[in-house]
């Protein structure tokens, strides 16, 4: 097992106080430029319409949403962090996003309606530097909390170029899929750690998500699972699991989910987490959730956490942007623009 030296994170106490102590000093006061002192200069950020490259980018994104929502609060609901070398580490960091639209942003005029998401960032860190991050927002949650219209916005960005949606598609979102993301993913090689929640995980994802062996659910999940995913939905139980499932797969039923990175993390207080970066593919041939069928391919950008209790599976939280995706699904059926 990697013993990962305290310079990796200092000042602070561990990874965990890392995260959340940066999280509180940049955003909550919005000192924005304290970027540059926290990510390194040309840190790329991976999230739901492509990559954005330097810290200064990240700023000035900053800048804008933060005079659209200038009273956000970030509250950290778990840093799942992994040692990666004696001075690199990954954390998985599940937020809760939540205040009110006080001025203009690129989903509309301000309503002063207060929205509450769930965010996860991923992020690889070097000598207590952020050098490259891969994020998912709930943004369909913030955009009907707002009080906006979500096929609207989605019409609005799917004819938006700065948004990368129109044009040819240039490859997968995340680039290749790695060939065994339990030894190295997109964030580089992991350690031996000696445990197998994590290949549980993979398999179960496997099992369950690609080949749809609902019969086999109890072999990977506790009786009492409990899932959290995007709009706030929750489900309970193998079943309400299984609902969940469907409600991500039925509009695409050829769909493959890819696994882009693992992370497993233990402690007394959060207990057995593991973290999966995964891309889902597939065609809108399906069940018309989004509006028309379009029968045109469709790519999923979602984080997954998992807890566990015992071997099984007890709670997820799974996290994508289903505005990036009507967003595409707006533009195959031609309905863009205002």
């Amino acid at each position: 097992m990697t013993t990962l030296n305290p310079a990796a994170y200092a000042p602070y106490d561990d990874p965990e106080h890392y995260i959340l102590s940066w999280t509180d000093r940049i955003w909550e006061p919005r000192g924005m430029g304290q970027i540059r002192d926290h990510y390194m200069p040309d840190i790329r950020v991976h999230g739901a319409y492509g990559t954005i490259t330097g810290n200064e980018e990240i700023i000035k994104a900053c800048v804008q949403k933060n005079a659209a929502y200038p009273h956000r609060l970030f509250t950290g609901e778990d840093v799942l962090w992994e040692a990666r070398t004696e001075n690199s580490w990954l954390s998985s960091h599940r937020i809760i996003n939540s205040g009110r639209q006080e001025g203009f942003w690129q989903y509309g005029p301000p309503t002063f309606k207060k929205s509450v998401s769930r965010n996860i960032a991923v992020c690889l860190v070097r000598d207590a530097f952020i050098a490259e991050e891969w994020v998912v927002r709930d943004e369909w949650a913030v955009v009907e909390q707002s009080g906006h219209d979500v096929h609207a916005v989605a019409r609005q960005i799917a004819s938006s170029p700065s948004l990368g949606l129109l044009g040819e598609k240039k490859g997968p979102l995340l680039g290749p899929v790695p060939a065994n993301p339990l030894l190295e993913g997109v964030s580089g090689k992991r350690p031996d750690h000696g445990r197998t929640e994590d290949k549980k995980t993979v398999q179960m994802i496997e099992e369950l998500w690609n080949q749809h062996l609902g019969n086999l659910a109890p072999d990977y999940l506790h009786r009492d699972i409990v899932i959290h995913t995007t709009r706030h939905r929750t489900e309970a139980r193998i079943d309400g699991y299984k609902d969940e499932l469907d409600h991500l797969f039925a509009p695409f039923p050829d769909a493959r989910v890819d696994i882009y990175d693992v992370a497993f993390n233990e402690d007394p207080f959060h207990g057995t987490r593991v973290s999966i970066v995964w891309v889902l593919n597939g065609t809108y041939s399906g069940i018309p959730l989004y509006g028309p069928v379009t029968n045109t391919p469709v790519e999923i950008f979602g984080v997954s956490h998992f807890k566990f209790r015992g071997d099984k599976i007890y709670r997820e939280w799974r996290i994508y942007d289903e505005m990036a995706l009507l967003a595409q699904i707006k533009q195959a059926q031609g309905d863009i623009g205002n």
